[in-house]
């Protein structure tokens, strides 16, 4: 066989996967948004810092002018750049939200 002819064999081939992978992603259900309830601090030692995280990253876009998550984000880049600094152990989610 000549390599043009594989060529276009790969291409088409490519091609039809790809519709494929698109027409299953497509027909799949949308999934339901989940509400994230709003994190309260808790004299349970929760960090007031992640709280704020949490709410700036709820912000989306939003958050680039918000004053005080720009405050929040320096306070962690000061936290995880410190010397010394040891990375915490991965927070739980149900944890961060004060279940």
């Amino acid at each position: 066989m000549e390599p043009k002819l594989l060529a276009r064999i790969g291409a088409i081939i490519f091609v039809a996967i790809a519709i494929t992978m698109t027409a299953i992603e497509m027909s799949r259900a949308p999934e339901p948004v989940r509400e994230e309830p709003v994190a309260e601090v808790v004299a349970s030692g929760i960090d007031p810092l992640l709280i704020e995280l949490r709410r700036c990253q709820a912000l989306g876009a939003a958050g680039a002018d918000d004053r005080d998550c720009m405050r929040a984000w320096a306070e962690n880049r000061r936290r995880f750049l410190a010397p010394g600094a040891r990375p915490m152990a991965r927070i739980d989610d149900t944890t961060a939200e004060g279940n």
